[in-house]
């Protein structure tokens, strides 16, 4: 049991974080547009605050647990870096993340989310599904 509550509590700080921002400035907390924003010069201070409050989460969580959070990627760099790339080309292609559409654009019973989410979930068990057949 105890090993759901770390997930837990970062969704929990997700989903707050998401709320105030929507709440606070009425935007969608979708971190493929924030950085987009960033990129092109638009709203510099708060898009970089909240992407130095995303940097510093790791910091925070080892602060209050001892410890940093462990990461286990099992993938080589160059995959890593094609995968990425790869997500960067699809959020920009469908108008966002998982992080907007899943979390705001699903609670906002969104359709274009509900769509953008369905086709992530997809992509994301056929990769799996290719990837664990190579191994």
């Amino acid at each position: 049991m105890s090993a759901y509550w770390h997930p837990l509590l970062g969704g929990m700080v997700l989903g707050t974080s998401a709320v105030l921002l929507l709440l606070a400035n009425g935007r969608i907390a979708g971190i493929s547009g924030i950085v987009g924003r960033l990129l092109q010069g638009q709203r510099l201070f708060e898009n970089a605050a909240f992407l130095i409050g995303l940097v510093l989460g790791p910091v925070f969580y080892a602060l209050v647990f001892g410890t940093l959070p462990s990461v286990t990627i099992v993938a080589s760099w160059p995959v890593t870096v094609m995968a990425g790339l790869l997500v960067g080309f699809g959020t920009r292609m469908g108008s966002g993340c998982t992080s907007g559409h899943g979390i705001l654009g699903l609670a906002r019973v969104s359709p274009r989310s509900i769509a953008a989410t369905a086709a992530f979930l997809a992509a994301g068990i056929l990769t799996a599904t290719v990837m664990g057949a190579f191994r």
